[in-house]
Formats: structure tokens, C-alpha cells, sequence
């Protein structure tokens, strides 16, 4: 790449994505947003449509690190000519489609670092402090709380145990290398390239 490139999205995976970035030498500008957003469809399309925004003004490439996110994204991405990394969610982003569907299928919540860490107050202000409710809405589509660790993460098993707890679910534990997420900033980084020569 000859000038760098401006990544702005999601940072659930941030140390991953930077760990990445310097592994590869690629020329990438990070820009994180805030892991909850997705919680709050008007917040997210109004950050990142600010992001975009301003890295436009001043005259920045830019590839959105988003799963399929909000409703909108891709208009978002229209008017901004930018594109994404592919992938559903952060989660078919790190482990792959295939094995994402394999654990789901087992009623699998997924549960990542930096989820954990800030779990109950992320929870109750997206669906309220009546425990009660909260399980409810976990116990309808979910088996257990499957919580992943990569090469990034440090100990957090304290806290996925209290986020099993607070909703009432059978901890489980997953592995998951770099190598999937790797490809998919790869291909991102590739199609902005492809975009800028045309």
C-alpha cells in the first residue's frame, strides 16, 4: 500500500485488529468506536456516519471494520465510498462462518473481552436493572454463554463467570486463533485498494 488507510468501527476486537496491523505492516489508521453501539442502532449510525464524515473532509481513505450491524450500513457506506469487512458479525469475522453456526446451533451467546469486562452495565442500561426480564430475553434464544479467548485476551475468566451468572447460563469456553479475522481485514484492505485504482 502506498499511503495508509483509515479504519474506522467496531472495538470489541481492537486489540486483535492492532496486533494484526502491526504483525503485517499494514499502513492502517485505527479508529475505534465503542463495542455497545450495536445495542443502539441511532447511536451507532450516528457515530459512524460522523466518523466517516470527517475522515472524508480530510481527504482520508477509509474501510469500516462492521458486521452487518445496523439496517442502514450500507446506504451509510454508499454515501461515503467506503466498504466493509465481510462478515455477519464480529464473531463470523474471528471464527468463521462455519464454526459460528456449528455453536450457535448449540444456543450459544457469545461472549468476547471486552463484552465481559463492562457485561452488567452494558446490560441493564440496554434492557433494564429487573433481572428477571434480563434472563428471560437470554433464556429465549440462548443454552449457554460461550466465551472466546484469542491471543489478545488477558484473564478475564472472573468476569465471564459473573456475566454467566448475571444472566443465568452455563459457561462454556472457545479458542479462536487469528488467523480468520487476518483474512478478513486482508480482503477489506485488498478491496480498497481495487476501488482506488478504478
Amino acid at each position: 500500500m502506498n499511503t495508509s488507510i483509515t479504519l474506522i468501527g467496531c472495538g470489541i476486537l481492537q486489540k486483535e485488529t492492532d496486533y494484526l496491523i502491526k504483525k503485517n505492516g499494514w499502513q492502517l489508521e485505527t479508529r475505534y468506536l465503542h463495542s455497545a453501539l450495536h445495542n443502539y442502532f441511532d447511536r451507532l449510525h450516528a457515530e459512524l456516519d460522523a466518523g466517516l464524515a470527517a475522515a472524508e473532509k480530510a481527504g482520508e481513505r477509509t474501510i469500516v471494520f462492521y458486521g452487518a450491524c445496523h439496517p442502514r450500513l450500507e446506504q451509510l457506506l454508499d454515501r461515503h465510498h467506503t466498504c466493509r469487512t465481510h462478515g455477519q458479525n464480529c464473531i463470523v469475522m474471528l471464527i468463521g462462518y462455519e464454526r459460528f453456526m456449528e455453536e450457535l446451533s448449540k444456543g450459544a451467546y457469545f461472549l468476547l473481552e471486552d463484552w465481559a469486562l463492562t457485561w452488567e452495565p452494558m446490560i441493564t442500561e440496554c434492557f433494564g436493572s429487573n433481572l428477571k426480564v434480563v434472563r428471560e430475553v437470554f433464556h429465549g434464544s440462548h443454552k449457554c454463554m460461550a466465551a472466546i479467548r484469542t491471543p489478545c485476551s488477558g484473564d478475564f475468566t472472573a468476569a465471564a463467570e459473573a456475566a454467566a451468572r448475571f444472566v443465568d447460563l452455563p459457561l462454556v469456553w472457545m479458542d479462536a486463533d487469528l488467523s480468520h479475522l487476518e483474512a478478513v481485514l486482508l480482503e477489506a484492505i485488498t478491496e480498497r485498494e481495487q476501488r482506488d485504482r478504478t
